[in-house]
């Protein structure tokens, strides 16, 4: 006599369903977790930023016009141009002190170039988008507090150093997006950074976003991978033909 196999219970059903439902909560966290830990220095950078943020918001005003630009007006001899600490404090801070936006941006334009190119390789461009920015950001606003065409105080004006690596960053990601939508990423780009510098009320900040966009998209050298050790330069093999056999 056949033996009939029991069918699933609505019990069975429901574990199934919570098991379903927690591998995919797993996979979930797992692949968040690797994407965290495989862009280290985007994550530690961000870290940073929110407890600079944190102490920003916790401080006096005195403590905040520390983290200001680096042109004084003075007092002996005309107006000084002191670029180190907009250097050095423009990657600490964020300007307006909203820290989540940033966690997004960071995530979705720092990280993956991070992953993209390696740690050391978004850093470079993040560095050099940063420094080519406050340089010559720094060095318009000197020229024109030292002739008259800016005053004094407007040379303590907060550096957002931290923007200007992100522009960087985006613009070399265009190198990242497949032809035909790179000129288009591009031309988006441009727009995007450019259209604030052309209008009237241009900043300096500005300026240093198109700067900082300019040395990312410069960057192409650094997006190129070395060629692999077995085929940088190898000679091919000759063919020898063997004799035949008599």
């Amino acid at each position: 006599m056949s033996r009939k196999s029991p069918g699933p219970t609505a019990d069975s059903d429901t574990d199934n369903g919570s098991d379903t439902g927690r591998g995919r909560s797993r996979r979930a966290l797992s692949a968040v977790r690797r994407w965290i830990v495989t862009a280290p220095g985007t994550y530690s950078w961000l870290a940073v930023l929110f407890v600079t943020t944190v102490l920003l918001h916790r401080t006096t005003p005195a403590f905040e016009d520390g983290t200001s630009g680096g042109i004084s007006d003075g007092s002996s001899g005309g107006p000084s141009w002191d670029p180190v600490r907009p250097l050095i404090s423009g990657v600490l801070w964020i300007d307006g002190g909203h820290w989540l936006p940033y966690a997004v941006l960071f995530t979705v334009f720092h990280a993956t170039a991070e992953h993209w190119l390696g740690t050391l390789r978004w850093l470079a461009v993040a560095v050099l988008a940063h420094v080519m920015a406050v340089l010559l950001g720094e060095g318009v606003l000197g020229w024109a507090v030292r002739y008259g065409d800016a005053s004094p105080s407007a040379g303590n004006t907060l550096e957002v150093g931290v923007s200007y690596a992100l522009a960087g960053v985006v613009a070399v990601l265009t190198y990242r997006v497949p032809h035909p939508w790179r000129y288009v990423y591009a031309f988006a780009v441009l727009v995007f950074y450019g259209v604030p510098l052309a209008a009237d009320g241009r900043t300096v900040t500005d300026l240093g976003h198109v700067t900082a966009v300019l040395t990312g998209l410069a960057c192409y050298r650094l997006t190129r991978r070395a060629p692999s050790a077995g085929k940088r330069g190898a000679p091919a093999p000759e063919k020898t033909e063997r004799p035949a056999a008599q």
